[in-house]
């Protein structure tokens, strides 16, 4: 017998942080910016009134309003971080490696991975609103090296198949679990089956734009559903211009992860 939820739009968890100084160790921007945040799961700041995913601790849906607004340089170990730009600009500042400074554009889309340590700021420099989806995860083997990588989505081409952007899949960016990010942009009419690796797998489905039945639930923007202990979901898009996210993940028992937020509660 599947398990599953759905998270409507309204029953996220939505915040509004501002640059107005009394942050400004983490929060970027002049006193007029401010960051918009909008959660599907509980992780400290980022509360919805649903647990984690798998390895999955956070799904933001977040927008970086004026120049300069985002966060300045923080430290984080021993979690992935990942970013997929939707709209404006993101100049993203690392320190894996030899130290990484990029600037991500609608489409493009980074994983870095924090393991032994490391630290990144994250800032929209031009006026322009910066909309980015945020996934973070808990990675399969403690302090591994710090490691940057980053691709493109090109959303016009590549229409009307379930394209992996992040896990084991060809051109795939690598990430340290068991976990495949892809992403759909279809339109009305058109279905899709997507089949997982195993029952002990689950798929988490967030739809970005448009619409979506999936297996046979009506799904509007930025509503989303996890699903596990099934062998295949289909979705059809009841939208032109349906553009979704599909996070496939192994699942995780809830005492392990207790454990593992208890032990990491300060990093």
């Amino acid at each position: 017998m599947s398990n599953s939820f759905i998270l409507r739009d309204r029953d996220r968890g939505h915040d509004l942080i501002r640059s107005d100084g009394t942050r400004s160790s983490y929060i970027a921007g002049h006193p007029d910016g401010f960051v918009t945040r909008a959660s599907s799961f509980n992780f400290h700041d980022y509360q919805a009134g649903r647990p984690g995913f798998g390895p999955i601790r956070v799904f933001g849906d977040e927008v970086f309003h004026g120049a300069g607004c985002g966060y300045n340089m923080h430290p984080h170990h021993n979690f992935v971080i990942c970013a997929f730009v939707l709209q404006g600009e993101l100049t993203h500042l690392n320190t894996a490696g030899a130290g990484v400074v990029d600037q991500l554009r609608q489409g493009d889309y980074y994983v870095f991975s924090a393991g032994s340590g490391g630290k990144h700021s994250e800032l929209s420099v031009s006026p322009e609103d910066m909309n980015a989806i945020y996934i973070w995860l808990m990675p399969n083997q403690l302090y591994r090296p710090p490691a940057y990588h980053r691709a493109h989505f090109d959303y016009r081409r590549r229409r009307d198949c379930i394209e992996q952007l992040v896990g084991d899949g060809d051109g795939a960016l690598p990430v340290p679990q068991d976990i495949r990010v892809s992403r759909l942009v279809t339109d009305a009419g058109k279905s899709f089956p997507y089949r997982l690796r195993s029952t002990a797998h689950g798929v988490y489905v967030f739809v970005l734009e448009g619409s979506v039945k999936l297996n046979g639930t009506e799904l509007g923007r930025r509503d989303s559903s996890g699903i596990w202990d099934v062998e295949q979901v289909e979705l059809t898009a009841t939208a032109d211009a349906t553009d979704v996210m599909i996070v496939e993940t192994l699942m995780i028992d809830d005492d392990k992860i207790k454990k593992w937020e208890t032990e990491q509660a300060h990093h």
